[in-house]
Order: C-alpha cells, then structure tokens, then sequence
C-alpha cells in the first residue's frame, strides 16, 4: 500500500505572472517550523523564477496566520527563525503583498508587516499581542510598526496586545488597501496585478517614515513610559517594548532589530513570561468542565434578575450588553426606581467616556423592563437572585421562584458565601439550582464563579458555562464551601494579615508589601473599599461556630463599632476626607491597633516587606492546596484563575499556584514548618503540600495540562 504525501503547509500556485503562497496549517495557521521553511523557500524560489512578477501571500481557511505555535512554546527552537524569514520576504526584489482575512496576530502580522503591501478585508483583526504573555514582538514588530505608523499608535497596539479591526488598521496606515469582498484571493490578486499595472516596485517597510516628526514621536514614548509605569507596574515586557521603539528613533534599522532581539530573549527567560503563559493556558483550560463535556446547555433567551443594588443592577448590565432581554424585580416601585438609575448610569458613564452611542445606551435599555411582582418571571430561561446576603432572604426569595417559574428554568444565586445546598432544598426542584457568584462591578470584572451544588444537573452547570462565554466571562467551576474558592482563600490571607497587623506590621506596611508583590490594592485598603461592615457581618455569622482554639483578631471590629466602614463613611482603616478615593494613614487607627495589642498581651515585634508577603502567600498557597484537596476547586489551574480574576492577584506570577511551583513546593514547606511553631492550629501545612514534596512533584502534576 502506497502512503499518501502530506500536503504542504505552504504551497505555491502561480497564477499568471503572480506567485501565491497559501498558508495551510489548521487550525490557525500558526507559524510552526513548517510553515517558516516553507514561507522561507517559496520566496527563496520566486526571487529566481523569471516568470514570477510578483507575490500573493494569503492564509487558508479562517485566518491569516493566527501567532506562533503554541505547540512550540518552551522548547528549542528550530531554524529558520521568524526574524530571518520576515527579512527575507522584506529583501525580495518583487513586490510581496500580504492580503488579510480572519486573525493577523503576532508573528502574523510581522510576517505581513515584512511585506511591501498590504490589503485587509471587513472582519480581519490585527495584534501585536505578544505583551500578554510576557514578550515583545520579536521578529521586527517593534522597528517595522513604529516606522509604518508612528511611534504613538504602535506602542498604543503593543501595550495594550488588543486587536485592531481592517477599518482601523486602514486609518492607522497598518494596511494599504482595504477589500470590498470578503474574497481575499481574488481581491489580493487584483491588488497586485493593479500594483504591476502602475509599475510598483517592492517597498520596504524599514524605508518607511512614520518616526520623521523626531519631536512627535519622542513625545509619544515619553507618555508611553510615564503610563506604563502607573498602569503596567512590575512588569518586564512594557518597558522592553517602549526602549525597543525608542531605538526604532535613535537606531539605524539593523541595530534596532538586534536590539529587539536581545530584549525578546531576556523577556523569554524572565520568570514573568512564565506566569503569564500559564495564565494564558489555564484561561482556556478552565473551561472545560466535565459537565460542559457531559451534557448540552439549555437555550437561554432571556433573563430575570432580582435585587437592583450595586450587585444586581452590575448582573443586569453585563446581560444586557450580551444583547439580551431583561426584567430586573424589587420589593416597591422606590427601589425599582433606584435599580433602574443605578444601570441607567452605568450606561450613561460609558457614552460619557466614548465607549459606545448613545444609540446603543437606547438600545441596551430598550431590552431592560422591571416589575414589583415575581409573576414578571414567568415566562423567563434564567433568574439570577442578588439580594442581601442572608439566608432566610435568600431562601424567601426562592420560595417565590418555586411558585412562579416555568419548569425547566434554572435559577441561580449569586451568593457569596452562603450553603447553596441549603438554599436548593427550598424548592422542588434542586435540579434547576446554580450558584453564579460574579465580582463587583459585575459588568466589569471577568471572574464567574460557577458553584455546583450536589443536586444540580449537569446540563444546568453546562448552561452556566455557555452563559459566561456570552457575556464574556471566565467561568471557573466551584464546589460548596463557606466562601467558595475565591472568598475562602481571601479570608484566610485576611486572618494571616491580621495576624501580622497584631504581631506588629502596620496595615499601611503590609499594604504596601502586597502592592510592591503586584496585587493593586493591599488587603486593607480592599476592605475600605469594598466596605468593613460586609467583613463585619459575616464574621458575627461564623462566630458561633468558629474553633475556639483559632486566633481571633479583633482590631477590625473595633473600628466597625464606630462606624468607621471604609470610603462610603470616609475613613476605615484609612482616612477619606472630603469624599476622597485615596487613602490616607489615620492616627486612630494605630492607636487603636496600639491597645488590642496591648489587650490581647501582644509584644509587637518588626517584619521586613519580605516576610510579610512569605507569611500572605503561604497562608493563601496551603488554604488552596486544601481547596484542591477537598474537590472544591478541579485542578490547582482554577485557583489560579480565580485569584487572578477575581481578586488582583499579579496575573505575571501565574496565580498562587503557580507561584508556589516558581518558589518550590520544598521551600513553601519548610516556612509553613516554621511558621506552624507559631500557631499549629492555621499554620498546619496542607496534606496535599506534605504529599507532593514527599515525591517530588507540584501542583502542575495535578492539571492534567500544560497549564
């Protein structure tokens, strides 16, 4: 039996005197070795072959070229590398043109950068979105584009690693031409042969003089490095990014790519890159629950949601932008009234801030209606309940769902803490019972909790999973604990700073630690924000059955006894004059802090920024381990997401998890040892943890992925 060739990934058809070069390497035609090789000998044969004028590149199937393969990612790489092959398409002595559908991204565009002209059609998207990862654009990004658009947009595309669409790629100058059809072939070849017609001759881009305006273009980088310093803090590849552009400016094009080169390469070994490749790879993992594999999800074509404060009326607008319909219900026409303004301004702040129409405003409102009766519900796929955390609240509510939802509609909490096993059995149909607990602001933040209770069906866990994707959030599948993944490990890293606040670090200190760590917001400052009388309430809910041999501090009480609840009363642990947003040290406060300590027979002692974050991060990583343990969370990957999403933890370190595998399981055993002399009862390391170093493995071993 004959075997059958494979078919190149890159094959050649000339088509008159024009040589395409079709790019076929599914999914995403991600630039394997195979596709460089084969990019790299098509143009080394068109340069000799007399009868080829000109050079069509195009991709099969949806996309351009998507990026680099994933595939190929943390191992040796293989020539040609992408830098030679793009210098080779730019030094060919006829005209290349790169014509664009689907995803340029990456080395994508670099490839199409490297050619002499450029044609887009309606949908195609282009990135340099290497900066998500931890890199820089390596194959000339950051000398081509700056040259081809100016300083300022292009650093505006690599910072920010988004996507620009054909129309603004045009604008931009990115593109030359933009297609009427979505038939790239014939719209690329008609191109070329017009380019032929006119005599045009091949065009490098590194000729290109968008970076003539030197005053212009310093003033862009300047910016540029003042932002990124504020919005990108700690991180390694933005300031590569911008010193690679400024030597697009001040080097001559070869220095420039070398330049560009060794900052790649120093982005490649930084710790950095590796934690937000994990992220990367774990955002797509998480997904795959097993019941999304199991069942299939139930259509939902409209929405209830119950409870208009800060928390519902966020539900209702992140629904509302998915473009569906939605009927929000409250207990009196006052509060209805309060619901809806409290979504009409979020809108309202969106058009003021150029992010959509006020023709869109109308249309998202258009699809908003409210009503005092829960007979509103009747006929709706999904509820979503977002009234007070209280159980006998909640359970009163799902009362009212039992009597007026049509079967077959799932109902779901959006709980924080509370047993949702226990709000199930309030219906008949514990089936149907989901927990969906989103983050404030939740058309904001990406983190969706999706909690499984023991009676839920797995096609309604399905449908919690689809319904995330529509609205453009990162589900993570939870089990049933106080607290969840998410709140259960916020509390424990807030009883370990407690600790250290009561041992002797100030709050301001430990803030501090944890912003320099990568975290925006230090622990205290996070409870002024969000308010210390959420804190405080449900601290008094688990006092009756807290260990009585656990630590309690209670410094925080203290300043809720009088009142003192964070930005909405104007001080908290800090002070808010004026209406304030930024904190200031209160004098208070230490005092007060002064005689708890004192109460409680405390000698305070001093703790360096190091120990502080160690003692957090330790507190944290062995409260996951048990998550992970104990099935709440699947694998260690949806920790990780959930701490990166959902509560500021530096996505460039992977999450807590893949922290701890950076530092060595080893090493975060032999502190939790240490610390456990201190308190045996929270420092008692984690089975999990004992388990893994016994045999020498991590908390990767438990993913099942890369990730």
């Amino acid at each position: 039996m004959t075997q059958s060739t494979p078919a190149p990934v890159v094959s050649s058809t000339l088509h008159g005197n024009v040589l395409v070069l079709a790019i076929d390497h599914p999914p995403v035609n991600a630039l394997s070795v195979d596709v460089r090789r084969g990019l790299l000998a098509a143009i080394e044969a068109a340069e000799l072959d007399a009868a080829v004028a000109a050079v069509l590149i195009v991709g099969a199937g949806r996309n351009f070229i998507a990026g680099a393969d994933i595939r190929e990612f943390g191992k040796p790489p293989l020539p040609p590398l992408l830098p030679a092959v793009c210098n080779r398409i730019e030094a060919c002595s006829k005209p290349v043109v790169a014509a664009i559908h689907g995803a340029a991204l990456g080395g994508g565009l670099e490839i199409a950068l490297a050619a002499h002209y450029r044609l887009a059609v309606a949908g195609a998207k282009l990135g340099l979105p290497e900066v998500q990862l931890g890199l820089l654009p390596g194959a000339g990004g950051t000398q081509r584009t700056p040259r081809l658009i100016g300083a300022a947009a292009a650093l505006d595309l690599m910072l920010s690693g988004r996507h620009a669409s054909a129309e603004e790629a045009a604008t931009l100058g990115l593109v030359d031409r933009l297609g009427t059809s979505d038939d790239v072939l014939g719209e690329g070849l008609a191109y070329v042969r017009e380019l032929l017609a006119a005599g045009s001759a091949a065009r490098p881009t590194r000729a290109a003089d968008a970076l003539a305006d030197e005053a212009a273009s310093r003033a862009a980088i300047d910016a540029a490095r003042k932002q990124t310093a504020s919005r990108s803090r700690g991180l390694f590849s933005p300031l590569k990014i911008i010193e690679a552009t400024e030597a697009a400016l001040t080097l001559p094009f070869d220095e420039g790519l070398a330049l560009e080169r060794k900052f790649f390469l120093e982005c490649l070994e930084s710790p950095q890159r590796a934690g937000l490749v994990h992220a990367f790879f774990a955002e797509r993992e998480v997904a795959k629950a097993p019941e999304t594999r199991a069942a299939t999800a139930r259509p939902i074509a409209s929405v209830g949601v119950i409870g208009g404060g800060t928390m519902g009326a966020g539900i209702a607008v992140a629904v509302l932008d998915a473009g569906l319909p939605v009927t929000m219900i409250e207990r009196d026409d006052a509060a209805l009234a309060r619901g809806k303004a409290q979504v009409e301004r979020v809108y309202d702040g969106l058009v003021a801030k150029g992010r959509i129409s006020a023709d869109a405003k109308a249309a998202a409102l258009a699809r908003f209606t409210g009503s005092t009766s829960y007979d509103a519900l009747a006929q709706v796929d999904l509820v979503i309940e977002a009234v007070f955390e209280d159980m006998a609240v909640k359970k009163a509510v799902f009362t009212e769902l039992e009597r007026v939802c049509k079967p077959g509609a799932i109902l779901a909490t959006n709980t924080s803490y509370l047993d949702i096993d226990d709000i199930a059995a309030t219906t008949s149909r514990p089936a149907d019972v989901v927990g969906l607990h989103f983050f404030s602001p939740a058309n904001v933040m990406k983190l969706l909790e999706v909690v499984v209770p023991a009676r839920v069906s797995a096609d309604v866990v399905a449908t919690a999973f689809e319904f995330a994707k529509r609205l453009r959030k990162v589900p993570v599948r939870a089990g049933v604990c106080d607290g969840f993944i998410g709140n259960r490990l916020l509390a424990v890293y807030r009883t370990a700073a407690d600790y250290l606040m009561e041992d002797g670090a100030s709050p301001y200190q430990i803030d501090r630690a944890m912003r320099e760590f990568g975290y925006p917001m230090g622990p205290y400052q996070v409870v002024d924000l969000a308010g210390g009388d959420i804190g405080w309430a449900a601290r008094k809910r688990r006092a009756p059955t807290r260990d009585p041999r656990a630590r309690y501090v209670q410094i925080a009480d203290r300043l809720c006894e009088r009142g003192w609840f964070g930005q909405k009363t104007g001080r908290g642990f800090y002070l808010y004059p004026e209406g304030a947003r930024t904190g200031t040290p209160d004098p208070e406060v230490e005092a007060i802090i002064d005689e708890e300590r004192q109460r409680a027979g405390i000698t305070p002692r001093s703790f360096g920024d190091e120990e502080i974050v160690r003692r957090l991060m330790c507190a944290v990583i062995n409260e996951a381990a048990n998550v992970v343990r104990e099935g709440i969370a699947l694998r260690p990957l949806d920790v990780d997401v959930t701490l990166v999403h959902g509560y500021g933890f530096p996505r460039y370190r992977g999450g807590p998890m893949k922290y701890a595998d950076m530092l060595g399981l080893a090493h975060v055993l032999a502190d939790l040892r240490t610390f456990e002399q201190e308190d045996a009862l929270f420092w008692k390391p984690s089975p999990l943890i004992v388990e893994l170093v016994e045999r020498g493995a991590d908390f990767a071993s438990l993913n099942g992925t890369d990730a």
